[in-house]
């Protein structure tokens, strides 16, 4: 596979397909077998990278979570209290390992790769410990109710905080998968 991918790479040289992500990808994947040894990335590669690209999403959706959650009613106290808690420490770290990546202070190192993968598992566990009491918590909200405009507008807002949690969850299941698969390839 690899000898085919070297006897078409004069001709894709020079063909806009060389320009996309997907063949930044095909490369990386065709060449591990030639022992390409990968690259973190730094810069704006961080945005067009995987897992890096999952970033911006991570932080978006988290704070999606966070703010929806501060501007309903704070009522049981413990599961949003810990939805607060989660959905902030994931905010706050995963935009400064955006900056750290971003600047290149990782060197390239292995550490740092494995640092990666850690991270953002620890990050899906926490954020499932979230996600889950805040979708209990919401559907025993919506049994009792009553049609009242504030009590339903909260009720909507807690319905929306558990769908971007659990999103939240799954962007960052999926980072900490593709950093395990780039951390085995160093």
């Amino acid at each position: 596979m690899a000898n085919l991918f070297v006897k078409l790479l004069p001709f894709l040289k020079d063909s806009s397909f060389c320009d996309s992500s997907l063949f930044r990808l095909s490369v990386i994947i065709m060449d591990m077998d030639t022992g390409y040894r990968p690259r973190l990335p730094s810069g704006g590669a961080i945005f067009v990278t995987l897992p890096d690209m999952f970033y911006v999403l991570e932080i978006i959706f988290g704070g999606l979570v966070w703010t929806l959650v501060a501007s309903t009613l704070i009522e049981p106290n413990n599961p949003q209290a810990w939805v607060m808690t989660v959905s902030l420490f994931c905010f706050c770290t995963t935009l400064i390992w955006m900056f750290i990546f971003a600047c290149g202070t990782h060197n390239n190192s292995r550490g740092w790769a494995a640092a990666d993968v850690f991270y953002h598992f620890l990050a899906t566990v926490l954020y499932l410990s979230a996600a889950v009491p805040l979708a209990k918590v919401t559907i025993d909200m919506g049994d009792l109710v009553s049609r009242n405009t504030t009590q339903d507008k909260y009720y909507k807002m807690d319905i929306s905080a558990s769908v971007f949690a659990y999103i939240a969850t799954l962007l960052y299941f999926v980072h900490a998968v593709f950093s395990a698969v780039r951390w085995k390839t160093f």
